[in-house]
């Protein structure tokens, strides 16, 4: 894609998934739509300028803050993307007690061309599609092996997608034998042209075998049947590079900004 195509692609994803976000754990508030979600709170729009962008700060604090609704104590996330406005609403966020996780970039590739990627399982390893508790207890296996650190937010939020709305969520789990090796899922939000992939992670003994372009191919395949033009990536800078050789374009930065009271 060429930068005049991402560009265009970026208005649309800000239109349709930041701003359109729909769902029953959806909320506009003020200047901002938020999420509260098993295991997840935060922001994920705003339209803020110099004269609104600290008093709504501050009332997105207080929401999700001791007097707030969050339903797993006094922790939240605003995920910031280096084009949004104010242009110090870094520095705002940062001023009001927000730490800074590590930067993504956020990545776009079309489904229908990825889907086409020649991919074939490496020897030894299959995929299993999640459906239930069980394979959540696989898919973070893998995830804890990949990543080294354990996120039961992860699970409580996969559960409660599958138990909701499984329409929205696949997950499939690489295995090795017995053993969960990868492990990945795909969000589709109804009527967007947009799905997000996550996770991805491979315990480091099956990395550099083909295991993670397997498993974005795989998504893509479900995706593009689906009728989902887009998949979107926020990458980490071990996955960019892996996903700008399969055709990912960029679109720009993320930064998750959290507050912990």
């Amino acid at each position: 894609m060429d930068l005049a195509e991402l560009t265009k692609v970026r208005d649309r994803y800000d239109a349709e998934v930041r701003r359109g976000a729909e769902g029953p754990h959806v909320e506009r508030a003020g200047r901002v739509v938020r999420m509260s979600l098993p295991g997840w709170n935060g922001v994920v729009w705003s339209d803020l300028d110099e004269d609104t962008a600290d008093a709504e700060i501050a009332a997105q604090v207080a929401h999700f803050g001791a007097g707030g609704r969050a339903p797993d104590g006094p922790v939240f996330e605003w995920k910031l993307y280096t084009h949004d406005r104010p242009a110090d609403l870094a520095g705002r966020l940062r001023a009001a007690g927000f730490a800074p996780e590590p930067a993504e970039t956020l990545m776009v590739g079309r489904a229908a061309d990825l889907a086409a990627l020649p991919v074939e399982p490496p020897e030894g390893i299959t995929l299993l599609r999640v459906t239930d508790e069980a394979g959540v207890d696989l898919m973070m296996a893998a995830h804890d092996r990949a990543f080294g650190v354990e996120r039961p937010r992860i699970k409580e939020a996969v559960l409660a997608q599958l138990r909701e709305d499984p329409d929205s969520v696949e997950v499939v789990v690489a295995m090795a034998g017995e053993v969960p090796v990868s492990s990945a899922r795909m969000e589709i939000q109804e009527g967007s042209a947009f799905a997000g992939l996550w996770g991805g992670g491979t315990a480091p003994e099956w990395r550099g075998r083909g295991i993670y372009r397997l498993l974005v191919a795989h998504r893509a395949r479900i995706a593009a049947e689906r009728g989902v033009p887009y998949l979107q990536v926020d990458a980490s800078d071990d996955s960019r590079p892996i996903l700008e050789r399969l055709g990912f374009g960029v679109l720009g930065v993320t930064i998750p900004y959290i507050w912990q009271g």
